[in-house]
């Protein structure tokens, strides 16, 4: 059977970032590494937290990708759940039809 990747996106506030970001990185059983965004919440569901956002209409968040396995994204959203509990933290898992590295070393390597 063929293992799946998934990619999982977490969205959190902006002032959760180095907190997520440490955890995440603590989680080397299951996150290899991960990629992150600055966003930018809208909705009858965010919470502007702070005058700031008030004014600018909109919550300032981080979007932090990571790809793995399903079974392992399952786990992880497992721990966020009981490390961040009442953070309000978003996240979506979808599938990755294909992951890669493009590096010019190992293709010349193979001419």
């Amino acid at each position: 059977m063929t293992v799946q990747p998934v990619c999982l996106t977490v969205i959190a506030a902006r002032s959760l970032r180095e907190e997520l970001f440490d955890y995440l990185s603590e989680q080397r059983d299951l996150v290899s590494g991960f990629t992150a965004s600055d966003g930018a919440g809208h909705g009858p569901a965010v919470q502007l937290q702070t005058t700031a956002e008030q004014v600018k209409g909109h919550a300032d968040e981080v979007l932090v990708r990571t790809i793995l396995e399903r079974q392992d994204a399952a786990r992880l959203l497992a721990r966020l759940k009981t490390a961040f509990a009442g953070a309000r933290l978003t996240y979506w898992i979808m599938p990755v039809m294909e992951f890669g590295v493009i590096d010019d070393r190992q293709d010349k390597a193979g001419i």
